[in-house]
């Protein structure tokens, strides 16, 4: 077998074992798009009544009329349409990644993966979860760092460079030849093997801030580069 093939193998094995986790990480994505429900929902109701004050206030003033009723009601619904267009998701652009103050980049992070997932293989959606474990975990650990901090310049340059890198790439590249070789190299075999390399170094980095061993994380970037470049080939 392989190393590509275990690497596949060993992704479809994470999601059986792991799969309590998984949920969980569903768990919050589906909270956070309740909450975005109920939002437009609070909205409706104050546009709602908005709409029902100020036709009052405006009734005392001058009779409405049938006219009146009409345009109170054209408002309202119009207003109610332009609502229902909100998105109840919460969405993240790739772009802005790199602006997210650091101690907020593992939650928008996992958002950003939560949005990409509909349009990832199934063994990198196991993987996607497991970095989505690990960037809760990561998330509170951070609060100890300066912006400027070497440890935390190398936490951004995992999440908001090289993993929107390795995930784009792959979603460059058409659909039917994701599964093709090219120049000896598969894509969707290429991303797991990324993703597999970018959830271990979550791993690392938060137990080496969990032992303050912030030096040893600095001092990583060079190994993560040159296992992460093969597979940053794949949108080239």
């Amino acid at each position: 077998m392989s190393r590509s093939d275990r690497v596949l193998a060993d992704a479809e094995a994470v999601l059986r074992r792991h799969s309590e986790r998984g949920q969980s990480l569903t768990a919050r994505a589906r909270q956070r798009r309740n909450a975005g429900l109920i939002r437009k929902v609070k909205y409706a109701f104050w546009a709602v009544l908005a709409v029902i004050l100020g036709s009052a206030v405006a009734g005392f003033v001058v009779p409405l009329g049938t006219t009146g009723v009409m345009i109170a009601l054209g408002v309202l619904i119009a207003a109610l349409l332009l609502i229902g267009l909100l998105p109840t998701e919460t969405r993240v652009r790739t772009e802005a990644l790199a602006e997210t103050p650091l101690t907020a980049l593992p939650l928008q992070t996992e958002i950003w993966l939560e949005n990409q997932r509909k349009a990832l293989p199934a063994p990198a959606v196991t993987l996607v979860d497991s970095i989505g474990t690990k960037l809760e975990i990561l998330a509170p650990q951070l609060e100890k760092l300066g912006p400027q901090d070497p440890a935390a310049l190398e936490v951004r340059r995992l999440l908001a460079d090289h993993l929107p890198e390795l995930v784009t790439g792959y979603q460059s590249i058409p659909q039917p030849l994701r599964r093709e070789e090219r120049n000896g190299r598969v894509p969707e075999k290429q991303l797991v093997e990324g993703l597999a390399v970018i959830d271990a170094e979550i791993g690392r980095m938060s137990e080496s801030l969990a032992s303050g061993d912030l030096d040893k994380l600095a001092t990583q970037n060079r190994f993560l580069e040159l296992k992460y470049q093969e597979a940053k080939e794949l949108g080239q």
